[in-house]
């Protein structure tokens, strides 16, 4: 499947924080949903979120898309690292997890958007009605 850009939007989180960690990737109206992601904070969840984003891109088929998410540190740390840039000992564990699952396809930018703009994140809210 390459049918131009893709949007692939991810979200991360965890009940409580820290506790057990889910994700949700929304791609072309699809909604991927991962459970059972370990124990962590809301950070880990973004980033396992992040790096489940590029595997199912990846699985599609895709060789042009863009990563967006609402976590503006993560969104940030993704980029350098796809720049080869340092992005500090705090994240070093899943930036090396994001670019060796990068390295097949990499996407062309990990972006941010607003909370109320992110499908994935629309996904996991769904879940849990208040």
């Amino acid at each position: 499947m390459n049918r131009g850009r893709v949007k692939v939007f991810f979200d991360g989180g965890c009940r409580p924080n820290p506790g057990p960690i889910e994700a949700a990737v929304v791609v072309c109206g699809t909604v991927h949903l991962f459970d059972d992601l370990g124990t962590g904070t809301n950070a880990d969840a973004e980033w396992l979120a992040l790096i489940r984003a590029v595997e199912v891109a990846q699985t599609l088929g895709m060789r042009d898309f863009d990563l967006l998410g609402d976590a503006l540190e993560i969104v940030r740390a993704a980029e350098r690292a796809l720049r080869g840039q340092s992005v500090g000992q705090a994240a070093h564990d899943h930036t090396d997890r994001f670019r060796a699952a990068a390295e097949k396809a990499p996407p062309r930018r990990v972006r941010w958007i607003r909370r109320e703009q992110n499908l994935a994140g629309i996904a996991l809210a769904a879940r849990h009605p208040r």
